[in-house]
């Protein structure tokens, strides 16, 4: 036997007043908004009846935070994988919008298509999936929800639906706090269900942690 389903669920909004780019700058943990939009992931999980029987989390504090909710509604311990973290990045501790003007960075932009400014997005997808086939193949039985980060999710995304890897990163699906669930068919995994449970508090929120 194995798991039923995978739920990739983002973390909630960050507090970060100076909105650098955080990457996995340690410090960085929820909002108060934040905690509201993590909450609001847990209690679309627990409205669906899903039958989460596994938590596993990004050791970031933001990912632990956002985690803590659903450990609470479904009586879970919350376990660390590595795989589950935010990329590497060029730009973390910098202003994004100041940072793409100053020619000392403009090394890092030469390349996109990898991406030239952190790990590759082949990295990313190579450890991702194996964190999603280790979750589903260790798991007797029930859901396991996996929380993590919006580039390494979007990778997981565009794996299984066999999307190009090269991407605007303004144009990704995964807000805040949203879920995106997988199931086995076969020897593939398939994308059968994407929720923004948090949309509602969204117009108020933040979210320049990434790239």
């Amino acid at each position: 036997m194995s798991a039923s389903r995978i739920h990739l669920v983002r973390h909630g909004e960050v507090h970060n007043p100076s909105r650098v780019l955080y990457g996995r700058i340690p410090g960085f943990r929820l909002s108060t908004l934040g905690e509201r939009m993590a909450g609001a992931a847990a209690l679309a999980l627990q409205d669906e009846h899903a039958p989460v029987a596994r938590l596993i989390a990004s050791p970031l504090q933001r990912t632990q935070e956002s985690a803590a909710p659903v450990a609470k509604a479904f009586g879970l311990e919350v376990e660390t994988d590595e795989r589950l973290i935010e990329p590497t990045n060029h730009f973390e501790g910098l202003v994004m919008k100041r940072a793409v003007r100053d020619p000392r960075n403009w090394f890092a932009l030469r390349n996109p298509r990898l991406p030239s400014w952190g790990e590759r997005y082949t990295s990313i997808s190579s450890r991702m999936m194996a964190a999603v086939t280790d979750a589903w193949d260790t798991t007797p039985e029930g859901e396991v929800v996996l929380v993590s980060h919006q580039l390494p999710i979007w990778m997981v995304h565009s794996t299984v639906t066999g999307t190009p890897f090269p991407h605007d990163p303004r144009k990704r699906r995964c807000a805040l706090s949203s879920i995106t669930t997988l199931e086995r068919r076969g020897d593939s995994f398939v994308e059968v269900a994407y929720r923004d449970p948090a949309a509602g508090l969204a117009t108020a929120a933040t979210d320049v942690g990434a790239v």
